[in-house]
């Protein structure tokens, strides 16, 4: 029987115990941990052959003190809470669940464009503080004709294609990986490198997973300064892909119009400077994933992973360290 930890996981196991039922998997034990300050995490682990979470890091120290973990499956597309080369080395299969919000947050993202260019957001604020005028804030001008830069293209960013199209916008796209005739395939330029995208967006919109040393920060100063002074730039990726003191700084010196953020860099502690830009940033709480549907599509595509690793002996379906070696004789 192989005992699989869920970590703080806003809700019951009733759903998960079902879809084993449903899947004919007896051989997993569920266990539900929601005690976040207890400091007994790693306590919690030691005798786990699987573990899910969303938020927690899982260290080369964690993974070293938990000999019997077999796979960490995140309920989300990022990882970088996932020490992947500490997991490689130690034969423990990670896994992610891509896709399982892409509807929902190529929405929002799509939303946050057409909030920006039409500034409902501030015009409600306003409104609400007792001013009635409709000039407030910066000069609008069509949608139409305008480029949205996509930075990087999986699977929210070709969802949100025919949501841009049908707004009249042009769409160029930084995806190093893509050809030219695949990016077409889609009705979208190809931009062949990040400035190039940077020179000509109206609207930068990122789309890259945060990974240490290569998108960390991946848009910084140098970056800012080469957008139009009229280009908004909007993050619902990871907070770190951008280099926060300088969008500050940007948005302060006018380097460019605005933003649409749903992720910062502080999230633990709920802190940043963006939060002091009333006029010309659109702020929403790492929500663009958020629905009914998407919560309990991660839900399954994690328990999937899970199964297919410890019941099945397979290689899980969405493994993230493809080089990890795998021994399901010592499982």
């Amino acid at each position: 029987m192989s005992k699989v930890v869920f970590f703080n996981i806003d809700d019951n196991l009733d759903y998960e115990n079902s879809l084993l039922k449903e899947w004919g998997i007896s051989d997993m034990e569920l266990v539900e941990i929601k005690d976040k300050e207890s400091g007994k995490f790693i306590e919690y682990l030691q005798d786990a052959d699987g573990l899910v979470v969303e938020y927690e890091q899982i260290t080369r120290d964690v993974l070293e003190k938990c000999p019997k973990l077999k796979c960490v499956s995140v309920q989300s597309i990022g990882y970088n809470n996932l020490d992947v080369e500490a997991a490689t080395d130690l034969g423990v299969c990670l896994t992610n669940a891509p896709g399982f919000c892409a509807p929902e947050v190529a929405l929002h993202v799509t939303g946050m464009i057409i909030d920006l260019v039409r500034k409902i957001t501030f015009f409600d604020k306003s409104v609400r503080a007792g001013k009635w005028d409709p000039l407030i804030g910066y000069k609008t001008e069509r949608i139409e004709g305008k480029t949205v830069g996509l930075v990087f293209f999986g699977a929210i960013p070709k969802l949100m294609v025919p949501m841009l199209k049908g707004l009249g916008l042009n769409i160029l796209v930084y995806a190093p990986t893509k050809t030219k005739e695949y990016l077409e395939s889609f009705g979208c330029k190809k931009a062949e490198t990040l400035d190039e995208l940077l020179e000509n967006s109206d609207f930068v919109s990122l789309h890259c997973p945060l990974i240490k040393g290569v998108t960390e920060h991946l848009i910084g100063e140098k970056e800012l300064k080469k957008m139009k002074k009229s280009a908004f730039l909007i993050n619902a990726a990871r907070g770190s892909i951008v280099d926060e003191p300088a969008l500050v700084k940007a948005l302060k010196e006018g380097w460019i119009k605005g933003a649409g953020i749903d992720v910062i860099e502080d999230e633990a502690n709920e802190k940043s400077e963006l939060f002091e830009f009333n006029d010309n940033v659109v702020i929403t709480p790492h929500a663009a994933f958020i629905s009914e549907d998407s919560f309990y599509g991660a839900r399954r595509i994690a328990l999937e992973q899970l199964v297919q690793r410890l019941s099945k002996k397979q290689v899980p379906t969405n493994l993230v360290n493809k080089k990890v070696t795998i021994d399901f004789s010592k499982d």
